[in-house]
């Protein structure tokens, strides 16, 4: 299975008002970005790939820069955490590619936890709008989770 995790691109300082924060919009650089990655992700990802987006503003105009349907998904949104986030990604069970459109600290957690950091407690750090690519192999009978590619907003 191939998991793509996808931060939000740019949109400006977060809120204290948790509600309010939802409807933060991208900045003209978050615009920019969303516009360059989504570019290189159309050259990559199959027809296939189902697209899993946080109901935030942000995450909402950062998907919409692909042009292909996505699904607006409760569990991905700031509030909730990794297990929400691979439950709706149905990793490693899915049979087709997932790309997902979220928030730090959920992302950089769940990439702590799938690529076996030593400490998986501090989320590692994702540029907003870069795109980690996880892939599921099996090796010797055993499920591994390679990286496969990473992509900043700066070079897609």
């Amino acid at each position: 299975m191939d998991l793509i995790i996808w931060r939000h691109a740019h949109a400006g300082d977060p809120l204290d008002d948790p509600v309010a924060d939802l409807s933060r919009p991208l900045s003209p650089k978050g615009e920019r970005q969303a516009a360059r990655v989504a570019d290189w992700l159309n050259k990559h990802l199959t027809d296939s790939t189902r697209v899993l987006v946080s109901p935030a503003l942000r995450a909402q105009q950062t998907a919409q820069a692909l042009g292909r349907a996505f699904k607006t998904v409760e569990g991905l949104s700031p509030a909730h955490g990794v297990d929400d986030l691979l439950s709706a990604a149905r990793f490693p069970r899915s049979r087709e590619a997932v790309l997902v459109v979220g928030h730090n600290p959920t992302l950089g957690l769940a990439l702590a936890r799938l690529l076996e950091a030593a400490d998986t407690t501090q989320p590692w750090v994702i540029k907003k709008g870069a795109v980690w690519w996880l892939r599921t192999r099996d090796r010797e009978g055993s499920e591994q989770v390679t990286l496969h590619a990473v992509i900043s907003a700066d070079n897609a």
